[in-house]
């Protein structure tokens, strides 16, 4: 009964000591740009070691910033939805642009990866997470939507289900259309979810 109780006192340390240094690690985070923030334009890498700045990339009614991930089964499971996304807004001159701020996954994996899914929009790598952390990213798939003039106007997830069938609210989408309508978003923020960024 002993060993049990002492067992138990340790398995509560543990998680507590583990739920501590994950505290620790999001405290380290920047808190996102406040909605209505103009962010400043960057450059990065593609996967094939070209340069390009957001000001280049970005279309002219907007951008989409997703945060992605090769092996976050969460982010995986928009590949699809990603894509389709890209090419419905491409036209109406919003940019899709994927960075990959994970330190595990290098280029040459995040090229295959782009390969193998049929991605058509550019993605990047972000190198020790800078601009990962400039815009407080923590999750993969994370979004931000910029307009014209790079002011953030959307943060968070792209719909409310990794299950396509359970989808039964398209913030991102929704926030696309008011943005390319001219009207006010009626929800600019909504929780992302996914697996945490693996920062350098």
């Amino acid at each position: 009964m002993k060993r049990v109780h002492v067992s138990l006192l340790a398995s509560l340390f543990v998680l507590a000591l583990a739920a501590i240094v994950n505290a620790v690690v999001f405290s380290e985070i920047p808190a996102p740009p406040a909605i209505g923030t103009r962010i400043e334009d960057f450059t990065l890498t593609d996967v094939d070691g070209k340069d390009h700045s957001l000001n280049a990339l970005k279309g002219k009614n907007g951008s989409v910033l997703i945060f992605v991930s090769v092996q976050c089964p969460v982010s995986n499971a928009y590949n699809e939805r990603m894509e389709k996304l890209a090419q419905d807004y491409k036209a109406r001159g919003i940019a899709v642009i994927g960075i990959n701020s994970n330190v595990t996954e290098p280029a040459d994996a995040v090229k295959s990866h782009a390969a193998s899914n049929k991605l058509s929009f550019s993605v990047l790598k972000d190198p020790g997470n800078k601009i990962a952390d400039r815009l407080g990213a923590t999750k993969t798939p994370e979004t931000y939507v910029l307009d014209a003039n790079n002011k953030l106007v959307y943060h968070g997830r792209i719909d409310n289900s990794k299950d396509p069938s359970g989808v039964n609210s398209n913030e991102l989408r929704d926030a696309l259309e008011s943005l390319l309508a001219g009207k006010p978003i009626e929800k600019t923020t909504a929780m992302a979810f996914g697996c945490t960024i693996k920062r350098a």
